[in-house]
């Protein structure tokens, strides 16, 4: 096997959107709404290209700051996001979230890049980053997801200590049907990544049982923090 992943031809890429060409024809033949899925592709490119130099500087500065800024402005993000099914209650639930989502994510963070990996300096923008970006934006979607729940429910008449268990077992649904499937339905990114640059699936295994416990737990507790923060005496207003 190879240590190493070989770099893509372009020419090779290029044939990895021929189902998504298909996929646009059907759009544009049954819905009309092919030029949003577009925009959608192109967007994707040209964010990953983006991220791509940036990340590059990113890992070679080697400046605890620059982490620090990123990772700040990545928990930044993901809480405004989060609460996009709820835009009318947005600003006013905004800090909740960016605490529960910090909460939640960081500990996790901490606990993996120290505990599980070791890695040294704490700064470590190769091991940090990737990281807190898979875990922050599995965070924020946990999150969202109670948000809408919590939100509908209390809509509905539904007081808050009763809608917090429906709306923390709705969010959860995703996480907790991704480790009935993994291994028997599906192989994550991770995994097929390590394996396809070398790693031996074995120890592939392990990054990967990290990464599933790491994202259930994150996005457990950042869901929880948020949860119990909505429901508290002083959180709603009154009147």
């Amino acid at each position: 096997m190879n240590e190493t992943v070989d770099a893509i031809p372009l020419s090779n890429l290029a044939l990895s959107f021929i189902p998504a060409i298909a996929v646009l024809l059907v759009l544009r033949r049954w819905t009309g709404e092919a030029p949003t899925a577009v925009y959608g592709l192109g967007r994707m490119v040209g964010q990953l290209l983006l991220v791509g130099y940036v990340l590059t500087f990113i890992f070679g500065s080697d400046q605890p700051a620059v982490v620090i800024a990123v990772l700040t402005t990545m928990l930044l993000i993901a809480s405004w996001i989060a609460l996009r099914p709820i835009q009318r209650t947005r600003r006013r639930t905004y800090p909740r979230v960016l605490f529960s989502i910090a909460f939640g994510g960081l500990s996790t963070l901490v606990l993996v890049t120290y505990g599980v990996l070791g890695a040294t300096p704490w700064y470590q923008a190769n091991v940090v980053i990737p990281l807190a970006g898979m875990i922050f934006a599995m965070s924020m979607n946990t999150v969202s997801l109670a948000a809408e729940r919590y939100d509908a429910e209390i809509t509905r008449g539904i007081e808050g200590r009763a809608a917090r268990p429906i709306a923390f077992r709705a969010a959860l649904i995703p996480q907790i049907n991704s480790l009935f499937a993994v291994g028997l339905v599906s192989l994550p990114g991770m995994m097929t990544g390590q394996i396809l640059s070398g790693v031996p699936p074995l120890v592939a295994v392990r990054y990967q049982i990290m990464v599933m416990s790491m994202m259930f737990g994150a996005t457990g507790l950042a869901t929880a923090c948020y949860l119990w923060l909505e429901t508290r005496p002083a959180a709603r207003p009154t009147g």
